[in-house]
């Protein structure tokens, strides 16, 4: 049985939360109360969406109290904002869509409370160096120096993606558990600089790793039934279901070897 590779769960781990790190997060004060529609209930909510998105749980229940005071339904003033836009931007759907969910303040409250605790995590961690590039992306960048695009076009060439990290043992997963470790890697570190600065995304090299990461689910038997169930939780929990490769990486969770899988050829672009 395979063990885990130590080596490569120390290179794709986050590093470790630092109380210090913190130190430069300021808290954000109230929003000022503006007139932009000059409709006083739609500038009202669009006030208490400012003062929620600031992520301060105190700020977001009074937000909350202020909300269910007001006494037209939420659904109607968002109609009018509707309205609004469309007036003040004939012919802009884009403008006009922006008010998609504009009455739904609870979901802006949690995803606001969520993106602060991440924002917040993001400092703890890494400080003021969040979108630097790791020492995961790093080895990426070398491993893939002049690596060509694919035939598509956006991203590189997986044959030659496989061969380049084929070829490094010490930072290849050892088992599906390693897998998933680094496939969480990618994610929380993406997520971590969305919640900073609105964009998350890595390089090419780095978005390649992912991919060749995400093939070897479907190379690597699983050690034993839990393994197996714990990367289909993996897949079902984090939007892989609908990936390329995800056939072949259910065939060898049940156990059908490599070379039988109709699947292996499909892409993940």
């Amino acid at each position: 049985m395979s063990a885990e590779n130590l080596v490569h769960r120390a290179l794709f781990s986050l590093p470790p939360i630092e109380a210090s790190g913190s130190t430069g997060l300021a808290v954000p004060t109230i929003p000022v109360q503006k007139v932009v529609t000059g409709d006083t209930e739609v500038d009202a909510v669009l006030w208490l969406r400012e003062v929620i998105r600031t992520g301060q749980a105190d700020l977001i229940a009074k937000a909350r109290l202020a909300a269910a005071k007001i006494k037209t339904p939420l659904k109607d003033i968002e109609k009018r904002y509707t309205d609004y836009l469309a007036r003040a931007h004939p012919g802009n759907f884009a403008a006009v869509f922006s008010s998609f969910g504009f009455a739904d303040l609870e979901s802006l409250a949690t995803s606001a409370i969520v993106r602060a605790q991440r924002r917040h995590e993001a400092h703890s961690r890494f400080g003021d160096t969040i979108f630097n590039d790791t020492p995961a992306e790093q080895f990426c960048a070398d491993a893939l120096k002049r690596v060509r695009k694919g035939k598509r076009g956006w991203s590189l060439d997986a044959a030659q993606v496989d061969k380049r990290f084929d070829a490094r043992p010490s930072q290849r997963p050892a088992t599906l558990t390693d897998c998933v470790a680094e496939l969480t890697y990618w994610r929380e570190l993406y997520w971590l600089r969305h919640a900073v600065g609105d964009c998350g995304d890595t390089s090419d090299q780095a978005s390649a790793r992912d991919n060749y990461v995400f093939r070897m689910l479907s190379r690597i038997p699983p050690r034993d039934v839990d393994e197996a169930a714990m990367v289909f939780h993996y897949l079902t929990s984090n939007d892989g279901m609908d990936r390329g490769h995800t056939g072949a990486i259910i065939l060898n969770l049940i156990g059908v070897p490599e070379p039988y899988h109709p699947y292996k050829g499909e892409s993940d672009e």
